[in-house]
């Protein structure tokens, strides 16, 4: 997730000349994100956690919404992108191609103004996505750190 965001996030600081390796590492990354997720709540849905150890309600609804949107935004941010860049005209494919050598053919026509609201909403929701790590990080370090009430070993 950090080097997709890292790499979406200086794509537009990077001279052209080296745009489209950027755009190939962060939409390979991107799309595998996807992938990674799905099995990810597939293996959720099939292996559910252990309950949440003696925390307040309130902070188990805080850790319950925090994971729900990241994993919608994790699905929801590669397809915005994918979608986003096939309106534009580049769909994954030649210096673009997944993992560099998996060409995704164009599955639309070219939409202009439907790429530049997707890749507006891809843009934000990666804010978001950035946002919302945080956020799970500073709930790592409080309930590790200062609870000390084994939420952390839940985790792994």
């Amino acid at each position: 997730m950090l080097a997709a965001l890292a790499f979406g996030f200086v794509i537009g600081h990077v001279r052209d000349a080296d745009k489209m390796v950027f755009y190939q590492i962060h939409e390979s990354i991107g799309a595998t994100l996807f992938l990674v997720t799905l099995a990810r709540l597939w293996w959720r849905w099939k292996h559910p956690p252990p309950p949440h150890p003696a925390i307040p309600r309130p902070m188990q609804y805080a850790a319950n919404a925090t994971h729900a949107l990241l994993y919608l935004a994790l699905l929801a941010q590669p397809l915005l992108g994918f979608i986003g860049s096939n309106a534009w005209g580049f769909p994954m494919a030649g210096p673009t191609a997944y993992l560099g050598f998996i060409n995704q053919p164009p599955f639309m026509a070219k939409n202009e103004a439907l790429g530049t609201l997707l890749l507006q909403l891809h843009q934000w929701l990666g804010w978001a996505i950035a946002a919302l790590l945080l956020v799970h990080v500073a709930a790592v370090i409080v309930h590790q750190a200062i609870r000390r009430d084994g939420t952390l070993l839940r985790m792994v």
